[in-house]
């Protein structure tokens, strides 16, 4: 593509001689590690590195053109614009010949549940004989290949990348989490979205956001940006969520409702729970099912409403999509069960806000009669408001709380542990610092019928510790500490 055509989305006062509008663009770069012969590299300010620093680099790596947001002296062609990441994102959409108009796409956004939706929904569309893709918090998938990813959702440049790519495997339908970060970044400018899925808004990256209406402004982002026209475009929204009906009202597009305690177009009622699973009666646009699966909880109940709207707004008859909910085995780090013959329960969970530790202890709390030990931390570097409520909610629900470390990053794990525990006036907890130590002793202190709760991490398999990732697996640790056991 020449850098002229390439250019057409942009808007810009840089002036370009005939020849180098000619000149041809192979690539995109915002890293300059990545640059080669041909590359247009754009200059992004970050929060630790500014690409501007980089753009003479770029060029001793081959690149072609300069994208930047202030004057360089450089000896390739700069195009200055206001906005390097708008910018980008019109670019990388044009640059891959708009993929995301090319496939369904369904975003699904909220504090909790992103995870577990996706992946319910991408069940439902394999089971169609779809071929699907997947971006979220655990990894990236093109049909039955994964890939990591560094964020939930990736910058915009990998991101069309990525879907040029599903589009190049025939990816019928893609997936992805949309985060509240992506969403102010604007990493999902140039998303042709299809469906826009909102799950819930509890408190949550306070740190970044500042206050809740800044919080839901960013989610809401997602909705109002599906467009001004109706066709094929559709907003499915929880009901029961206080900023549900907000959300309605912020978007044109068609709108699909679900909840269990309000009047909705997708319902679930008669909800029963046990050990093995959820069976409830699922109420959709008049039609009723009786449904019966393997995932625990009112939350993952949520969850699972929120994938019925959306596979019903994608085409899917209810028949296919309630064999489909009971098909579903589990997901991982999802109130993911550790069993090697023991007495007691293990359950591990990625549970990490307030609202979301709530919601696995109600879980666990009701399907045992024993005691009920958990074992959590907070992440450094990240919203500290949430430490003492999540504190507060563990010695609350449980009968013991063991903090713990868990990905303290540039932040002294001792300090984060005293903002956690200084106001508590229970006294059913202790603070162990080593978090492995910590698993170990909920688990050797368990008795027959006892429920242990390892939350936070879930299917992490690391602990971040001053800017080093240290391989740490919850499942592993647990499972570990149980063979140890006299069983």
């Amino acid at each position: 593509m020449t850098l002229n055509e390439l250019l057409r989305p942009l808007r810009t006062t840089s002036e370009l001689t005939p020849e180098q509008k000619q000149i041809q663009i192979k690539q995109v770069e915002m890293d300059s590690r990545n640059v080669s012969p041909g590359s247009l590299f754009i200059c992004i300010k970050g929060y630790t590195v500014d690409g501007h620093d980089f753009a003479q680099k770029a060029i001793d790596q081959g690149a072609a053109a300069i994208i930047a947001e202030r004057s360089l002296d450089v000896s390739v062609p700069l195009i200055l614009v206001d906005d390097a990441k708008r910018a980008m994102a019109r670019i990388a959409s044009h640059f891959y010949d708009e993929p995301t108009k090319k496939l369904r796409l369904v975003g699904v956004t909220g504090t909790n549940g992103k995870t577990s939706t996706t992946h319910i929904l991408d069940q439902m569309f394999r089971d169609a004989k779809q071929q699907t893709g997947l971006i979220g918090t655990m990894y990236t998938k093109i049909g039955d290949a994964t890939f990591d990813t560094a964020n939930t959702t990736p910058e915009s440049l990998v991101l069309q990348k990525t879907f040029q790519n599903m589009v190049q495997e025939h990816v019928d339908t893609a997936v992805m989490e949309v985060s509240s970060h992506a969403l102010h970044h604007g990493r999902v400018r140039g998303c042709d979205f299809d469906i826009a899925v909102f799950t819930n808004l509890t408190p949550d990256h306070l740190d970044y956001h500042e206050t809740m209406e800044k919080y839901f402004f960013a989610k809401s982002l997602l909705f109002s940006q599906l467009g001004n026209t109706y066709e094929g475009k559709t907003a499915v929204i929880n009901i029961d969520d206080l900023s549900g009906a907000r959300l309605a009202q912020l978007t044109t597009a068609d709108v699909i409702t679900y909840g269990i305690r309000k009047a909705c177009d997708v319902r679930a009622k008669e909800i029963k729970s046990t050990p093995e699973g959820t069976s409830f009666t699922l109420e959709a646009f008049g039609e009723e099912t009786e449904v019966s699966f393997k995932l625990i909880g009112l939350f993952s109940v949520y969850n699972a409403l929120a994938a019925v709207a959306a596979g019903l707004a994608s085409g899917l008859k209810l028949d296919q999509i309630k064999q489909s909910l009971e098909r579903v085995k589990g997901i991982a780090g999802r109130f993911e069960p550790v069993q090697c013959g023991q007495s007691f329960s293990v359950i591990v969970d990625y549970a990490h806000t307030a609202d979301s530790l709530k919601n696995v202890l109600d879980t666990v709390t009701d399907l045992t009669n024993g005691q009920v030990t958990v074992v959590v931390g907070c992440g450094g570097d990240r919203d500290a408001s949430k430490r003492p409520v999540m504190a507060e909610i563990a010695v609350k629900q449980a009968d013991r709380a063991i903090f713990t470390s868990d990905n303290p990053r540039s932040e002294d794990p001792e300090l984060i542990l005293k903002d956690m525990t200084e106001g508590l006036v229970s006294d059913n907890f202790e603070t162990i610092l080593d978090r492995k130590q910590a698993i170990v002793r909920a688990i050797e202190q368990a008795e027959a019928g006892d429920v242990i709760l390892i939350a936070g991490k879930g299917h992490e398999t690391y602990q971040d510790i001053a800017g080093v990732k240290h391989h740490f697996d919850d499942r592993e640790v647990a499972e570990e500490a149980i063979r140890g056991l006299s069983l």
